[in-house]
């Protein structure tokens, strides 16, 4: 009898658990108390691991977006105190890599070049920048935990309200304040910092923020920047701009000549640029109306710079993509392809064939780490409980890219806001958005020139996710800082020219 009831017990408690839909609350926090070392020195803070709600326009709930919110705790006054707003990119990724990567308090257990070990997990950042600034991490719809709500009629709201450039900006914003209004953050000195598409997401929101919110910024941080401006450009510029990126990963590999090879990276690479602005560009738009000498010359001076033959480099009309070089670099060396977000990672295709790898050697490698620990830190770390499963990646397709003036919406911040810095990070082995790339982007912001003093361009020896590589999780972290105190004004300095 007793085992029967016990049985029944089981199916009672089975039943209990699989009637429980698996949906976001749209209000919740988990707060918890912590300490990490930096700089030999311990910093108390709370760790609020949370859902905030997105209101459509007639105040209806129609989406809950998680957040992680890193406060320090043995600061009496926090007006002088900045706050960063953290995001990364996709479009459809999670705020999950700088979170545990760069610069909160626990990062990954990763070996000193980003690799992963087991078991897995995290451990104490001894470069987070979270002695100088506060900082909130932010999932966007269908990312990590965030999730859109039904209706009292049991339908989702319309994608296009999110999906979108000018649409995640919006709600985003919108968002923001009222997560500083909660947090009582008003008078704090406030950043935004964007890695990848998430550096489009912050050039917009500066704008955005400031016209519509009247929320006026300190900085904006860019950390590997996507500008679609770039990627759709014609050849020219698209492909002429990724081409030192080349000669960066060719120096790593060892395939540049020994002229090259025997210098240093940052030697090399002024020669690389110069010759992409005022040879390859040129060369490009005249696409096949260029002479045949011109073409010939040109394509060896290519190959100088990139490690490909002439031949290949002939055969591709001077058009050679990133993607095609991620394919092409060692195929008669080792067979091997290289990374698109990091090329120093190393892959294994099916065939040597083909013009692009069959998949991303440095993404899956950073999943395998990143995955199980973030899913262990926000459980068993900060005790947030669900049983919703974190998008690393979320369905945000399509995405609407019309009507893009973030470019512009960033300058005209700037220009109305003396107080507006901007700071690019990005790595020289980064092959999706090249450092050049970033640098052309940053150049573009500001045609007059009037504003380049307020424009810093900081470069690592790694990939796109910089910080994974130990010697650039200190370095970037430290440049932070530096830009921080440099964007922060002295002895009441007023916002003007």
């Amino acid at each position: 009898m007793k085992k029967v009831i016990q049985i029944a017990m089981l199916f009672v408690c089975i039943a209990s658990v699989s009637a429980q839909n698996r949906i976001i609350e749209a209000e919740s926090t988990t707060i918890s108390k912590h300490t990490v070392t930096i700089k030999n020195k311990v910093i108390p803070y709370v760790a609020t691991a949370g859902t905030q709600p997105v209101w459509d326009k007639d105040g209806l709930v129609i989406a809950s977006l998680f957040y992680t919110y890193y406060k320090r705790s043995d600061i009496k006054n926090d007006t002088k105190r900045p706050l960063i707003i953290s995001f990364n990119g996709g479009p459809g990724s999670a705020s999950v890599w700088m979170h545990v990567a760069y610069t909160g308090p626990r990062i990954l257990k990763i070996d000193s070049e980003g690799y992963p070990v087991q078991p897995y997990g995290v451990k104490e950042n001894p470069h987070s920048i979270l002695d100088v600034a506060d900082i909130v991490y932010v999932n966007p719809v269908n990312t990590g935990y965030s999730r859109m709500i039904k209706n009292k009629d049991g339908k989702y709201p319309d994608k296009k309200q999110f999906f979108g450039i000018n649409a995640d900006i919006k709600y985003l914003a919108e968002w923001i304040n009222t997560f500083v209004t909660r947090t009582n953050r008003w008078r704090s000195p406030k950043y935004i910092i964007g890695e990848s598409y998430g550096g489009t997401r912050v050039m917009g929101l500066a704008n955005e923020l400031q016209n519509n919110q009247w929320m006026y910024l300190n900085g904006v941080i860019m950390v590997s920047p996507a500008d679609y401006k770039v990627f759709e450009s014609d050849v020219p510029v698209s492909t002429g701009i990724d081409f030192p990126y080349m000669t960066a990963a060719a120096w790593h590999h060892k395939m540049l000549p020994s002229a090259l090879q025997s210098k240093d990276l940052l030697e090399i690479l002024p020669e690389a640029e110069k010759f992409a602005l005022d040879e390859l560009i040129p060369a490009l738009s005249k696409g096949g109306f260029i002479s045949d000498t011109d073409r010939k010359a040109v394509a060896k001076k290519m190959s100088y710079y990139s490690g490909l033959s002439e031949r290949v480099i002939l055969k591709r009309n001077l058009d050679v993509t990133p993607r095609f070089f991620w394919k092409e670099l060692l195929r008669d060396k080792t067979g091997q392809t290289i990374g698109r977000l990091d090329s120093r990672y190393l892959g294994i295709d099916k065939n040597e064939t083909g013009s692009s790898p069959d998949y991303s050697a440095e993404l899956t490698s950073w999943l395998h780490s990143f995955t199980p620990a973030i899913n262990y830190y926000l459980r068993e770390g900060l005790n947030y409980k669900t049983d919703l499963k974190y998008n690393m990646f979320g369905p945000v397709r399509p995405w609407d890219r019309t009507n893009n003036n973030v470019r512009e919406g960033l300058r005209q911040a700037m220009a109305q806001n003396p107080y507006l810095h901007v700071m690019t990070q990005s790595g020289y082995y980064d092959g999706a958005t090249t450092y050049f790339s970033a640098k052309y982007s940053m150049w573009q912001i500001d045609p007059s020139g009037k504003m380049k003093d307020r424009f810093t361009f900081k470069g690592y020896r790694s990939g796109h996710m910089m910080y994974l590589r130990q010697e650039d999780l200190a370095k970037a972290n430290e440049d932070i800082r530096e830009f921080i105190i440099k964007s922060t004004p002295k002895n009441g300095a007023a916002a003007k020219y």
